[in-house]
């Protein structure tokens, strides 16, 4: 069973080897995806490229990624106090709503998705007609927003307000804080006005360091550290994609 002083150690000790920005543009500047590889398992990034490697394709990198994301939330999710481990472990499929969205919508199942466990079930469930709502698994409790895919991400949001302790979904805590940052940032990153979003995600990390700092022996440090994870991933996904969708191409300055 986790507590709240060993899950603070062990989320301030891996926050504490986030890459900073030397890191970051130490691999920005490679041009092939094997010299950029090289670099980052020398960093605190290599945690994410276990399985992957020079020839891996831009869905295995991503695959391989979603799989190590869901190992960090687990991992995470163990080190809380019991009652907070389920709405840990739901943010797990946070990294999986355009999926839902998409076969939700009618979309064919693609390719690539039987390759994760995750997404196997879903795609199976085309043989009773596209866009046939999870009754099990994972997705099972957004079905109800499986008729209309636009509240999946809402679903998403109220299950796991249910799965957090009760009593603790509080507008004075710093979950709701965190909630309020991260409704923020995601409308303005929707505004047809902004044409670089980098900006956007650089003021959101300011915003969510602020909270982890202010997070001690709160649970919300989880959740923090999560966000703050997800943006890491987010850009390292970014940059391994580019090179292996598109080798040789010139990087931008």
């Amino acid at each position: 069973m986790g507590s709240l002083e060993y899950a603070q150690a062990r989320l301030s000790a891996r926050y504490g080897q986030r890459p900073d920005e030397i890191a970051w543009r130490r691999i920005e500047h490679l041009r092939e995806l094997p010299a950029l590889l090289d670099a980052a398992r020398m960093s605190a990034l290599g945690f994410w490229l276990a399985g992957i490697d020079p020839a891996s394709t831009p869905h295995t990198i991503e695959r391989v990624l979603r799989e190590h994301w869901r190992k960090l939330v687990a991992e995470v999710a163990a080190w809380m106090p019991d009652e907070w481990q389920r709405a840990v472990r739901w943010c797990a499929l946070a990294a999986d709503l355009p999926v839902a969205q998409h076969l939700a919508r009618g979309g064919a199942s693609l390719p690539w998705m039987p390759d994760d466990a995750v997404y196997r079930e879903l795609c199976e469930r085309e043989a009773a007609g596209f866009g046939a709502a999870p009754t099990a698994g994972p997705f099972a409790p957004l079905a109800a927003a499986w008729p209309d895919p636009v509240r999946i991400g809402g679903a998403w949001l109220a299950e796991w307000r249910r799965r957090l302790p009760v009593g603790e979904d509080d507008e004075a805590t710093l979950l709701d804080e965190l909630a309020r940052v991260l409704r923020s940032h995601l409308a303005a990153f929707h505004d047809p006005a902004v044409r670089d979003g980098w900006p956007l995600r650089r003021a959101l990390e300011a915003r969510l360091t602020l909270l982890f700092r202010r997070a001690m022996l709160d649970p919300a440090a989880a959740f923090v550290f999560l966000a703050l994870a997800a943006l890491d991933l987010e850009r390292l996904r970014g940059e391994l994609v580019r090179r292996a969708a598109f080798p040789g191409l010139a990087l931008l300055a």
